[in-house]
């Protein structure tokens, strides 16, 4: 009887390879293990029983529960919402001073006692000078609207269609 454990060589006229079915047994096992404890982890893992980590709690938060929703705390995804969240403000912040810079001063018209002067500023004309500076200046409109920093009336602001929008700088 043969021993299947004995080195087999494989002769080429550039290398010699020496192997064992042992070995090779030896290292399908290594990979097999380490890529079910990956599958443990990976989230998208067909095998949702195996999954005993945080990410599986975190997959069973309900609606009302804190954390529902959000990354996890350290994680990648978590430092990639952080970054977009800081470069979006850095555009909002650039986009509010163009419209103090090309925009017409004008009286406080809320009545009170502090006539601060609010600036304004047509959507055409803003268009015009912002869309050299990025192509999303709709986009940063509704975000510095949704964070309180300007105003304009409907819904979205249209090329052409509503050139003739004033946008207020509320702060």
């Amino acid at each position: 009887m043969e021993n299947n454990d004995a080195p087999v060589e494989f002769n080429d006229d550039r290398t010699v390879c020496v192997t064992s079915v042992k070995g090779l047994k030896e290292n399908w096992q290594r990979w097999s293990n380490k890529h079910q404890e990956y599958q443990k982890h990976n989230p998208f893992s067909n095998d949702r029983g195996a999954m005993v980590n945080v990410t599986a709690q975190q997959q069973r938060l309900q609606r009302d529960q804190d954390g529902y929703g959000r990354p996890l705390e350290g994680s990648l995804t978590e430092q990639r919402g952080r970054d977009a969240h800081v470069h979006i403000s850095r555009e909002v912040e650039e986009l509010c001073q163009v419209i103090r810079d090309i925009g017409e001063s004008r009286g406080g018209g809320d009545g009170g006692s502090e006539e601060r002067p609010v600036v304004t500023v047509e959507f055409g004309k803003l268009f015009e000078h912002y869309v050299n500076i990025s192509n999303k200046v709709v986009g940063i409109l509704l975000r510095a609207r949704k964070q309180g920093l300007v105003s304009f009336e409907g819904e979205m602001l249209w090329q052409g269609q509503d050139d003739q929008v004033l946008i207020t700088l509320l702060q």
